[in-house]
């Protein structure tokens, strides 16, 4: 469902380890210039006494009341009850914080905390890359629609969501979604994200050439060594996200193989997928080996890389006929091509996360 008419507001929080980033949402659009504040403090007392300080001065910017508070935190929490667990990242927050409560008895209205990877995911279902491709294949014979994503950040760590039919996927424990505790392919006492995130990216790199990580170049300077636009290793550069390919793309084809749906990439190091969404894409569609020693396909399903024209053009033609129904006149269409498609981000990470914040806390309220 979209909000992109949808007159109320929503405070919003961007909670990183640096900076608290507050904002406000209507028809999923920020309506005020983001206020940045420090995250770190001596004591607990002075981080949260931040974060209502903030929160107050998004709303003395606000023409209309808003109606909730929904942003992302980092975990472990009890998100559905709005308890901040041992953050590493904000170590102040210890023993279980009871941040939501805290602002709803601030402010007087309903507080929801989520996961970023989790939120991402609900923005694209909502507004990014779910509707997009559903719209143009619209227009194509197909009667195909598709209605679960997975989101995937590749990022500082490895984040992911799951939307099944309009509606974010919540476990028991608030630890959906949580794909970085894949087992690693390549190292296999190893989580995913050793392989998939920043530093993931750079340790291959200086690996390979012999350099240190205080040398190292950062990833989009790898990324721009493996495009041959800068000086450097670009073999060494290529591997190292072709290494990260490899482990997520296994990671994501054991996930969409309970999940069945697209698939979107956002993060920091999304914009480097020339390098590596290709090879993602190829892994997940790479072939098991039987007892008896024949090949059986990784996936039940095939994956198509959207970001590539021709990859598109199969993925959005299918294999579309029309079958007589028995014992009737009447035919109708069917495509038996079971495919999904892996893209990049449409919205922008952190937009995605805006709008997945926006929406989420008007749907509950809406459901209530």
């Amino acid at each position: 469902m979209r909000y992109n008419t949808d007159n109320r507001i929503v405070m919003t929080l961007d909670a990183g380890g640096t900076n608290f980033v507050f904002s406000a949402v209507q028809a999923e659009q920020e309506i005020i210039d983001p206020i940045s504040i420090p995250a770190d403090g001596a004591s607990l007392e002075i981080v949260l006494k931040k974060i209502i300080q903030g929160f107050n001065e998004v709303k003395s910017l606000l023409k209309s009341a808003p109606v909730a508070i929904s942003f992302c935190f980092p975990g472990p929490a009890e998100y559905e009850l709005g308890i901040i667990g041992d953050l590493e990242n904000l170590p102040t927050f210890k023993g279980g914080v009871a941040l939501g409560p805290m602002l709803e008895e601030a402010f007087g209205i309903p507080v929801f905390i989520n996961n970023d990877g989790d939120l991402f995911a609900y923005g694209e279902a909502i507004s990014g890359l779910l509707p997009e491709i559903n719209k143009r294949i619209s227009t194509s014979n197909s009667p195909k629609t598709y209605q679960n994503l997975l989101g995937v950040t590749f990022g500082t760590g490895y984040g992911g969501g799951i939307v099944s039919r309009g509606q974010l996927f919540l476990g028991d424990n608030s630890a959906q979604g949580e794909i970085n505790r894949m087992r690693n392919k390549l190292h296999s006492n190893a989580s995913v994200e050793e392989n998939v995130s920043i530093r993931g990216i750079k340790r291959i790199y200086c690996r390979e050439t012999g350099l240190t990580n205080d040398t190292c170049p950062n990833p989009r300077e790898i990324f721009e060594i493996g495009m041959g636009t800068r000086e450097g290793n670009k073999e060494a550069a290529i591997l190292a996200f072709h290494r990260m390919a490899e482990v997520a793309g296994d990671s994501i084809a054991n996930a969409i193989t309970l999940i069945d749906g697209l698939v979107v990439i956002g993060g920091g190091l999304a914009g480097a997928y020339p390098l590596f969404l290709q090879k993602l894409v190829d892994e997940m569609n790479s072939n098991l080996t039987t007892m008896l020693g024949t090949a059986l396909d990784r996936m039940e399903i095939k994956a198509f890389n959207l970001e590539d024209e021709n990859e598109f053009a199969r993925f959005y033609e299918g294999d579309t006929r029309e079958i007589k129904v028995p014992f009737s006149t009447r035919r109708i269409k069917y495509d038996p091509m079971k495919r999904i498609g892996v893209g990049i981000s449409r919205l922008g990470t952190s937009k995605a996360v805006s709008i997945g914040a926006y929406a989420f806390a008007l749907n509950k309220l809406d459901s209530k």
